[in-house]
C-alpha cells in the first residue's frame, strides 16, 4: 500500500489499480480489492477529477472497508491540497476512517482542530471510541457533548447504551434511559432496540421486560433480543412462551428467532420441545440456512440425541466449517476415537480445511478419551498446516497432554510456543493439578507474577485450588490479600474458591465473613459453602444455610439440592430428606440426574428402599446410568441381591453402558450375601463384554469379598497380581478375613506388608493382636501391643452415634 500511497501524490492515473500495477496486468490483489468492493471496482479517478465532498467520502469509505492507514492518510493529504480541510463533512469522514482503521488518535486530533463541530462530528467520535473498546473516553465525550449544549441523536445513545451495558453501571444505564425519554427519543425504533438490549446485556430482565411492554410496531429483532434476554437470565420456559405469541402478533420468525429458541431448548433439556421447532424450521424453509441447522444440529448433541444429530449434519446444503466442528464436538461423545477419525477423513475428502477452532476442538477431544497417540497426531496435521503460532491449538495441546497424564509435554509445549496468552499459564496451572502436582502448580503462579503477566479470575480460582488440595494455608491467605488490592475478590468464581478453601481448612468464621460483606453473593458462592459444609461433615450447618438461601428470597439450583440430599443421607435424617423431596418436586428438579441419583440414595440410607423405588422409577426416562447405578447400590446395601441384579438387566434393556461404580455395587452386594461365583462372573465380564478395566475400587471389592467369605488365599492372589501398587485398606481387609477366619499366618503376613508401608498406624497392630487373642495365642497379643507402646503408636478411640 506504501507503492500506491507514493503514486498518488505524483500521478492522475485512470484507476486506482493501473495506478499500482499496471493497465495491463490484473494481479491477484486487485481480485482482492474486486470481491471486497462487491461488484465493481472503485474508480479512483472520480476521486482525482471531481473533487467534491461526495468522492472524499467514497475514497475515506474504501480505505475504510480495506483497513488501510496508509491509503486513509494519503487521501487525508489530498484532502488538505485541494482546499476541504474546513469542510464539516469531509472532516467527519476523515474521523470515521481513521476510527475504524484502528488509529483513534489521528480521530482524536482531526476532531480537536475542526473549527466547527456538530452532532455528527461527536457521535462519530463517541461511537468509533467505544467499537474500539475505550468506553471510558466513550462516555467522557458523550458528557461533554451534553455540556456545550448538544442534544444527541438516536446513535450517539445507541452507541453509549452499549457502552453502558458493557461495563455493567446500572445507575448510568438509567441516567442514560432517562436522557432518551427526556429528550423524546424512547419510542425511536433503533434507540428503543437499544434500550432494550442494554437492560438484557445487564441481566435485569425486569426493565427489559417492560421496556418491551411499552415498545410499538415490535420487529423481530426486538423479540429475538427479549427472547434472548429470558435464555440469559435462565428464564428458558419464559422464552419459549414469548417465542410461540410471535405468530399470533404477526411478526415473522427468522434465522435469530430459531437460534434463540434451541438455546433455550438446550438449557432446559426439552427435547420434544427441539423436534417441535424443527418441524417449525421444515415449515419456514430454513433448512437452507446453515447457522440455523448448526444450532439444531449442537441441540440434539446436548441432549444425547445423536441419530437425530447425524440425519441434521447430512441434510445441511452447505456445510461451512462450523459445522463440521459441531459434529467433531458431537460425535466423540461415547468416547469413539474411530467416529473422530472417520469424520477428519470425511472433511479431508471433500477438501474442507480445517480451521483453528477445529484443531482446538479435536485436540481436547482427544484428551476426553485419554488418546494420547490420536492426539499427537493431530497435533502435527495441525503444525503442517502452517498453524504453530495459533495460541488456541497450544493451549488444546496443553490440555490434551495434561488430561492423558504427560505433565512433561505439556511443560513443552508450553515453554516452546512462540506467543501464549493468560489462557496458556491457566491451562498449565490446571493440568498441574488435576495430575496431581499442585505445590507446582503454584510455583508457575509465583512465575507468571514474576514475567508480571497480569492473572485474571481462573488463575487465582485454579491457584486457591492448589492451595485447597496440597493444604497449604499461608498460600491460600496471600492469595486472598492479593485479590483484595487487585479487586477480584468479589467476583463469583474467586468468590467461591475463597470460601471452598476456608471451609477446607475449617475456618468456618472466615467462610461467614463472606456472606455478612456487604456484596450479594450469586448461587454458585451458596452452593460451594453448602457442598464444603456437607464434605467437611457440617451437616447441620450446611441444612442452616439452605434456609438463609431461602429467606434471603433465592432458589436453591440443582448442584444446592443434590449436596443438601447427600447430607441428609450421611447421618440418615428421614424428615429431612422427605422435605427436600418435596422442594426438589416444587422447583422442577427431577430432571436432573445428579438430584435423582442423590434422591435416591437418601431414601436408601434411612432404609426407606420403598420411596427409594417409587423416584428411581420416576427418573427412568432420563436413561442416565447414575440414576441406575444409585438404585443398585440402594439394594445392595439393604443386601436385596436379587433386584441390584435385575436393575442391572434393565440397564442393559435399555442400552444403557455400565460404569466401573456399577459393578462396585454388585460385587459389594455379591460380598455381603456370600454369591463368591456370581461376583466373580461379574468381575471377568467387565473385560469381556463391557471392555472396562477393573479400578483400584473393583480390586477392593474383590479381595473384600474373597477375604469375607474365608477365601483368604485366593484375595492373596489377587493383592499380588493387581496392576496397581497396594494400599492399606486392601491389607486391612484381608487381615479381617484372617481374623475372622483365625487364619495367623497369612494374618502375619498381611500386617507386616501394612506395617511397611504405615509403620505408625494402629490398624496394623490392632487387627493382628486380633488375630493372636481370637485363636487363643494371648502371649503373642500381650507382646504386640508392649511393641506399640515401644513405638509410640497409639490406638485410636472409638465412638458412636445416633440422631435425636
Amino acid at each position: 500500500m506504501g507503492r500506491i500511497g507514493h503514486a498518488l501524490l505524483t500521478a492522475k492515473p485512470r484507476c486506482l489499480f493501473s495506478l499500482a500495477y499496471g493497465p495491463c496486468k490484473l494481479h491477484p490483489f486487485i481480485k482482492r480489492f474486486h470481491i471486497h468492493m462487491g461488484k465493481s471496482f472503485f474508480s479512483f479517478s472520480v476521486f482525482l477529477e471531481k473533487r467534491d465532498q461526495i468522492a472524499i467520502a467514497n475514497a475515506l469509505l474504501f480505505s475504510a472497508d480495506l483497513k488501510s492507514f496508509s491509503l486513509g492518510n494519503q487521501i487525508h493529504s489530498h484532502v488538505f491540497k485541494w482546499g476541504f480541510s474546513n469542510d464539516i463533512f469531509s472532516q467527519n469522514n476523515l474521523i470515521k476512517m481513521y476510527f475504524k482503521v484502528g488509529v483513534s488518535s489521528y480521530g482524536c486530533k482531526v476532531f480537536e482542530e475542526m473549527a466547527e463541530k456538530n452532532v455528527v462530528s461527536w457521535t462519530i467520535v463517541i461511537s468509533g471510541a467505544i467499537q474500539n473498546s475505550n468506553f471510558e473516553f466513550g462516555l467522557n465525550m458523550y458528557f461533554e457533548m451534553l455540556r456545550v449544549g448538544l442534544r444527541p441523536n438516536e446513535f450517539t445513545l445507541g452507541s453509549v447504551m452499549k457502552a453502558c451495558a458493557t461495563i455493567g453501571v446500572h445507575t448510568l444505564v438509567i441516567a442514560i434511559h432517562c436522557s432518551a425519554l427526556k429528550i423524546g427519543l424512547e419510542q425511536n425504533p433503533f434507540v428503543s432496540t437499544s434500550i432494550l438490549n442494554m437492560y438484557v446485556e445487564l441481566r435485569d430482565i425486569e426493565s427489559a421486560g417492560l421496556v418491551f411492554d411499552c415498545m410499538k410496531d415490535l420487529d423481530a429483532g426486538c423479540w429475538n433480543a427479549m427472547i434472548g434476554g429470558y435464555i440469559k437470565c435462565k428464564y428458558d420456559f419464559k422464552a419459549l412462551q414469548l417465542l410461540t405469541l410471535m405468530p399470533y402478533v404477526g411478526v415473522k420468525m427468522d434465522k435469530y428467532t430459531f437460534i434463540n429458541a434451541l438455546k433455550a431448548c438446550s438449557a432446559m433439556g426439552a427435547l420434544q420441545c427441539v423436534k417441535q421447532i424443527h418441524v417449525f424450521i421444515i415449515q419456514s424453509k430454513m433448512e437452507c440456512i446453515t447457522s440455523v441447522m448448526n444450532a439444531l444440529m449442537d441441540v440434539y448433541f446436548k441432549n444425547s440425541d445423536k441419530d437425530s444429530s447425524l440425519r441434521v449434519f447430512n441434510r445441511i446444503q452447505e456445510k461451512d466449517i462450523i459445522s463440521w466442528n459441531t459434529a467433531f464436538s458431537g460425535f466423540s461423545q461415547n468416547g469413539n476415537a474411530r467416529e473422530l477419525i472417520a469424520l477428519y477423513h470425511n472433511l479431508m475428502i471433500i477438501g474442507g480445511k480445517p480451521n483453528n477452532v477445529t484443531f482446538s476442538v479435536l485436540l481436547r477431544k482427544c484428551g476426553e478419551l485419554h488418546n494420547l497417540n490420536l492426539g499427537l497426531q493431530f497435533y502435527c496435521v495441525a503444525l503442517y498446516f502452517g498453524l504453530f503460532d495459533e495460541v488456541s491449538i497450544i493451549n488444546s495441546a496443553i490440555s490434551m497432554f495434561s488430561r492423558c497424564g504427560k505433565m512433561d509435554m505439556a511443560c513443552t509445549a508450553f515453554y516452546t510456543a512462540p506467543f501464549i496468552n493468560m489462557n496458556t499459564w491457566n491451562e498449565l496451572i490446571s493440568g498441574y493439578i488435576t495430575n496431581g502436582f499442585s505445590e507446582e502448580g503454584i510455583k508457575v503462579f509465583n512465575n507468571l507474577r514474576e514475567l508480571d503477566f497480569e492473572a485474571d479470575v481462573y488463575t487465582y480460582s485454579n491457584t486457591l485450588e492448589a492451595c485447597c488440595r496440597s493444604e497449604n494455608q499461608e498460600i491460600g491467605r496471600q492469595l486472598h490479600c492479593d485479590l483484595l488490592k487487585s479487586g477480584f475478590h468479589s467476583h463469583d468464581y474467586v468468590c467461591s474458591s475463597l470460601i471452598k478453601i476456608y471451609s477446607t481448612f475449617g475456618l468456618l468464621d472466615d467462610c461467614y465473613k463472606f456472606f455478612n460483606g456487604p456484596e450479594k453473593l450469586d448461587l454458585v458462592s451458596w452452593g460451594t459453602m453448602i457442598s464444603s459444609l456437607a464434605h467437611q461433615g457440617f451437616n447441620h450447618e450446611a441444612m442452616k444455610f439452605l434456609q438463609l438461601l431461602m429467606k434471603s428470597g433465592e432458589l436453591p439450583d440443582d448442584f444446592i439440592l443434590a449436596s443438601i440430599l447427600n447430607s441428609c443421607a450421611s447421618i440418615a435424617a428421614y424428615r429431612q430428606v422427605k422435605s427436600c423431596h418435596a422442594l426438589v418436586i416444587k422447583l422442577g428438579c427431577c430432571v436432573y440426574p445428579f438430584v435423582a441419583s442423590a434422591l435416591i440414595d437418601a431414601y436408601a440410607k434411612c432404609s426407606d428402599i420403598e420411596n427409594a423405588r417409587v423416584a428411581f422409577e420416576q427418573s427412568l426416562k432420563l436413561q442416565d446410568v447414575v440414576i441406575y447405578n444409585a438404585m443398585i447400590m440402594a439394594y445392595a446395601h439393604q443386601g436385596l441381591v436379587v433386584e441390584a441384579m435385575n436393575i442391572f438387566e434393565k440397564m442393559k434393556s435399555a442400552n444403557i453402558h455400565p460404569s466401573q461404580v456399577t459393578f462396585i455395587s454388585l460385587i459389594s452386594a455379591c460380598s455381603h450375601n456370600g454369591l463368591i461365583n456370581l461376583g466373580c462372573s461379574l468381575f471377568e465380564s467387565m473385560g469381556f463384554n463391557y471392555h472396562l478395566r477393573p479400578s483400584p475400587e473393583i480390586y477392593g471389592c474383590l479381595v473384600d469379598m474373597l477375604s469375607r467369605n474365608g477365601y483368604l488365599e485366593d484375595a492373596k492372589l489377587v493383592i499380588e497380581a493387581m496392576p496397581f501398587p497396594t494400599w492399606p485398606a486392601i491389607w486391612r481387609t484381608l487381615l479381617s478375613g484372617c481374623r475372622t477366619y483365625e487364619n495367623r499366618a497369612l494374618g502375619e503376613w498381611a500386617s507386616g506388608r501394612l506395617l511397611q508401608l504405615f509403620p505408625k498406624s494402629d490398624a496394623g497392630y490392632v487387627l493382628l493382636g486380633k488375630v493372636y487373642s481370637e485363636s487363643g495365642s494371648w502371649e503373642d497379643a500381650a507382646s504386640l501391643r508392649k511393641k506399640m507402646t515401644e513405638r509410640g503408636v497409639a490406638k485410636g478411640l472409638g465412638y458412636s452415634w445416633i440422631e435425636t
